[in-house]
């Protein structure tokens, strides 16, 4: 009577701890040769993390100490022109680094500015000096200031320093001159330095910047014969 013997691999079924012969067959590595490779491929992003924390750090130091030497000082808001009156809508606050050579105007000098007329045109984004500060004390270079002397109806109400206007000349009724400037011209581009009204209230003197062949025709004019117009901003 033969007998039939099973052959067991040589396994604690209840641990499991015995190797099946699917292991060695070079199909699937054992769990400690996986933890190796995996410890191995995490290295380098240990190692790219921990140069992107050092990176963050250098750049804040950096930053840090640039902006130790800023100043919080005055720039303006928006463009101005010579004459404009400087309100707290027209400036605005920056830090920058400002040389010691060049002179600026702090941010908490403000209050000594507000309601001065500007001395020079500047666009936006320009940083207020003291000079750009306070009456013109002669036009600019090709430039010239003519007084008007007009009346009521003769300007906007409006009207005030800075403001662009065109300046037109208006024919005289009859008996008087009644003809334009001989060399020509009867508008021209001018810009408000100051408005001063007359004692009488009859009359109000409005000054003018423009260039200087202009202002030599506007003050040939005779009196009564010259009106303003108010433009917008940048208007011709």
């Amino acid at each position: 009577m033969s007998t039939n013997t099973t052959t067991w691999p040589d396994t604690d079924r209840l641990t499991g701890t015995a190797e099946s012969p699917w292991i060695n067959n070079g199909k699937k590595p054992p769990a400690s040769r996986l933890r190796t490779t995996g410890r191995r491929r995490s290295v380098p992003y240990l190692l790219l993390g921990v140069l992107l924390v050092l990176a963050c750090v250098g750049g804040f130091v950096l930053v840090s100490l640039n902006s130790g030497d800023r100043q919080a000082v005055l720039a303006l808001a928006r463009g101005v022109v010579t004459g404009h009156v400087l309100t707290m809508q027209d400036l605005r606050q920056v830090n920058v680094a400002v040389d010691p050579g060049v002179a600026v105007v702090g941010a908490d000098q403000a209050v000594t500015v507000v309601g001065r007329p500007m001395a020079t045109s500047l666009s936006a984004g320009a940083l207020l000096t003291p000079d750009a500060v306070g009456g013109a004390a002669v036009p600019t270079s090709g430039q010239a200031i003519a007084a008007l002397a007009l009346k009521a109806g003769q300007f906007p109400t409006e009207v005030g320093p800075g403001v662009r206007v065109s300046v037109v000349f208006v024919p005289g009724q009859a008996g008087t001159a009644s003809s334009p400037p001989s060399d020509g011209g009867t508008v021209w581009p001018a810009v408000v330095t100051s408005v001063t009204a007359a004692a009488n209230d009859q009359t109000t003197v409005v000054s003018v910047q423009l260039t200087e062949a202009s202002a030599r025709q506007v003050a040939a004019v005779p009196a009564g014969q010259l009106s303003i117009v108010m433009l917008a901003s940048g208007g011709r």
